[in-house]
């Protein structure tokens, strides 16, 4: 009987620092966010694309091999790294690669995902609807709620759900 209490103990103490060093592990990774070497700024983050062509490499130099060419002006993306000058970005697709800062900017846009969506006067699903976004439309992003965002889109302005949108976090609030 002694036997097993102290195997018990064993176990049980095991289980605990486990489970402490798992709630740590976890403190850790909540507490704050990367902020990126050269900027400062959080990573990942969104961006815009500022050039109406921007070559996007498979690496941070100017003799690193273009992938493609990134092809239009506004188009939201995802900066997941950075070094010197050059961004690493992706688009909604996760595809992408290495871009100079100068072809990006800090002004928010987003793109329309799924279905064609009701740009509503109101952040509301029952408001008045001011125009409808087909999939793949680039809106201008301005406020943010945490369900609903205020959208600008050929001179039209309303709300969308967030949830409608690629380009915003999902827990971001903007005023």
């Amino acid at each position: 009987m002694r036997r097993w209490v102290q195997w018990f103990r064993v176990i049980r103490t095991a289980a605990i620092a486990v489970v402490i060093c798992a709630n740590v592990g976890y403190a850790q990774q909540t507490e704050a966010p990367t902020l990126g070497p050269e900027t400062n700024l959080p990573l990942p983050r969104f961006v815009s694309l500022k050039a109406a062509e921007a070559n996007v490499r498979r690496g941070p130099s100017l003799s690193h091999r273009i992938d493609w060419v990134f092809q239009r002006r506004n188009m939201p993306l995802q900066v997941i790294a950075e070094y010197g000058h050059w961004r690493r970005v992706i688009d909604r697709d996760g595809q992408g690669g290495w871009v100079h800062y100068t072809m990006l900017s800090g002004a928010r846009t987003v793109l329309i995902n799924g279905d064609t969506t009701a740009l509503r006067s109101r952040p509301d699903p029952n408001a008045l609807e001011n125009a409808m976004l087909e999939p793949g439309v680039i809106a201008r992003l301005g406020r943010c709620d945490p369900d609903w965002c205020r959208l600008t889109a050929g001179g039209y302005k309303g709300w969308v759900p967030k949830a409608d949108l690629w380009g915003v976090a999902a827990g971001e609030i903007r005023d």
